[in-house]
């Protein structure tokens, strides 16, 4: 790690039990997929944090996204390197996400720099179902989420753009979806993936697939990890359209959680 991550001494809540054998955590996912009772402890950060999303109904279509950022609202450098801005609890968190999502969303430029897997490692839970936003074809498909066969994966593009309906791209199915201006419109992706049975999404980046999908008003929490960095130049997280009056503001209830030395400050627009 270099020195710009480096984390100063900080209180921090006490360590939990091992993620694997957590029982808490096991009885949110069953809560989660199997409709099982929820967790019998009021205590648990994990009760707290994972609680309300575990109580959306099976079938309600859900959009939760996630970006960790430094303090001055970076999100990587400008040439695109993110790894790993914030620390080891937010990561937890970040497959626990994927572990209670139907589908993991990232957009193209996530895939293109960062190569992810968008699988579950770090704690017990089913892999997602892996969607690419790629809505021009930029990708060739030697990404490892196309090659490693770990979970089904979706590469959602552009209908003008969609090739016959038997063509894949490695393992990936590939999906047309309706544009909005340039892009495409979150409102039908969330339709196109509900009709295959993917109501919970978690968006998990990049900075502009997440603000799409918040300035179109189609999610229903934004959680931005703030990490104890500050890189002074790079990318943005958030991005939306200039405003002149600050009535016009986003101002949605919030919440907040201590992940190690990072601070998650959760924005629920929609319960």
């Amino acid at each position: 790690m270099n020195a710009v991550n480096e984390r100063l001494p900080q209180q921090s809540l006490p360590a939990e039990p091992p993620p694997l054998d957590c029982p808490d955590w096991r009885a949110l996912l069953a809560a989660r997929h199997q409709a099982g009772p929820g967790p019998s402890s009021s205590a648990s950060q994990l009760v707290d944090l994972y609680g309300p999303l575990c109580e959306v109904p099976r079938l309600a279509s859900y959009a939760v996204a996630h970006l960790a950022q430094s303090i001055d609202g970076r999100i990587a450098t400008t040439g695109g390197l993110s790894r790993w801005l914030s620390g080891e609890e937010d990561l937890l968190h970040t497959h626990r996400m994927r572990a209670l999502a139907d589908a993991v969303i990232v957009g193209v430029s996530t895939v293109y720099y960062d190569d992810p897997q968008l699988t579950v490692r770090r704690c017990a839970g089913p892999h997602p179902v892996r969607v690419v936003i790629d809505p021009e074809r930029r990708l060739d498909g030697s990404q490892r989420l196309f090659r490693d066969g770990h979970a089904p994966s979706l590469l959602l593009v552009a209908a003008d753009r969609a090739p016959d309906p038997a063509e894949r791209l490695g393992g990936a199915e590939i999906v047309p979806v309706a544009r909005r201006g340039s892009d495409l419109d979150p409102h039908e992706i969330r339709r196109v993936l509900a009709l295959r049975g993917l109501h919970w999404l978690f968006i998990e980046g990049g900075g502009t697939t997440v603000s799409r999908f918040l300035a179109a008003g189609a999610l229903d929490r934004l959680q931005l990890t703030i990490a104890p960095v500050i890189l002074g130049s790079g990318r943005p997280g958030i991005q939306l359209p200039e405003i002149t009056d600050l009535r016009d503001s986003l101002r949605p209830r919030t919440r907040r959680f201590q992940l190690g030395d990072d601070t998650m400050i959760e924005c629920v627009f929609h319960d």
